[in-house]
């Protein structure tokens, strides 16, 4: 495929997915239809499907998520790499609040994670863990519930790469921790579904710490130009395995020394 036509590819699979994020329905697999797909024309594709819902629906990027870095997700998953997909202002609800994942998802999947506030940009390669530590203004628990216009989740590396990292909805706790004050691999999430524990994890499950994976996005996105920037928000990636979630249940996790989130799902 010569580059003329790749380009042309790239912009009707985002356009295709932007369509179906909006329809709620979901496609054939893109691994599929485009077995040479490389990751970086998925990043592309990603990309693409973005800046319509920029440039269509008004929506504003507030920062990025790491996706897949958990074992416990990679096996759920079948993806065994992380990626990264790009966060909006219109993906945030209010932390105890409802969300309808109802009427905005499809086949939606909750997950806990450490979210960052970053006080300063983080431009690779070279980003190191201490740089990420100096450059948070403070972290929050979170609520990141993601979804796929691939169907039944029947997703390869380069289909959740081009889908925006599987990126749906998030809720951040209210409390801010300082995180040089916190023992990264070592903190405990408990998640709770409909007032029962539904699981447990540690910060080691994500890349062996949340540093690790910020540090990676870091580094990861310079390779295509791209920084992370003071004031954004950064999901570090799931500290437990995915939860499918329905109208009607209710999550809370908790997070030692860091705080809480919940959400009510309509």
């Amino acid at each position: 495929m010569d580059d003329a036509a790749r380009r042309q590819k790239i912009k009707q699979l985002g356009d295709e997915l932007f369509d179906a994020l909006r329809a709620r329905r979901t496609l054939t697999p893109l691994t599929e239809r485009w077995p040479d797909i490389r990751i970086e024309d998925a990043y592309h594709v990603s990309l693409r499907m973005v800046n319509r819902r920029i440039e269509d629906d008004g929506e504003k990027v507030i920062g990025k998520k790491i996706g897949v870095t958990s074992r416990a997700v990679q096996e759920m998953l079948g993806v065994f790499q992380p990626d990264f997909g790009y966060l909006t202002d219109k993906m945030l609800y209010p932390n105890r609040g409802p969300m309808p994942i109802s009427e905005q998802l499809i086949q939606p999947r909750a997950e806990g994670e450490i979210a960052f506030k970053l006080k300063k940009d983080l431009v690779g390669p070279g980003v190191t863990n201490d740089d990420v530590l100096d450059a948070t203004d403070y972290v929050m628990a979170c609520f990141e519930v993601v979804d796929s216009r691939v169907h039944d989740w029947k997703v390869k590396i380069q289909d959740t790469v081009a889908d925006n990292a599987s990126c749906g909805l998030f809720v951040l706790g209210d409390e801010h921790a300082d995180p040089k004050d916190l023992d990264f691999p070592n903190l405990k999430m408990r998640v709770y579904k409909n007032g029962e524990l539904l699981s447990e994890g540690l910060g080691s499950a994500a890349l062996d710490s949340p540093l690790n994976c910020v540090s990676w996005l870091a580094n990861t996105l310079s390779e295509f130009g791209i920084s992370l920037n003071a004031g954004d928000v950064v999901l570090s990636g799931s500290l437990v395995p995915l939860e499918p979630v329905v109208a009607g249940d209710e999550m809370r996790l908790e997070v030692e020394g860091v705080g809480t989130a919940s959400v009510r799902f309509t």
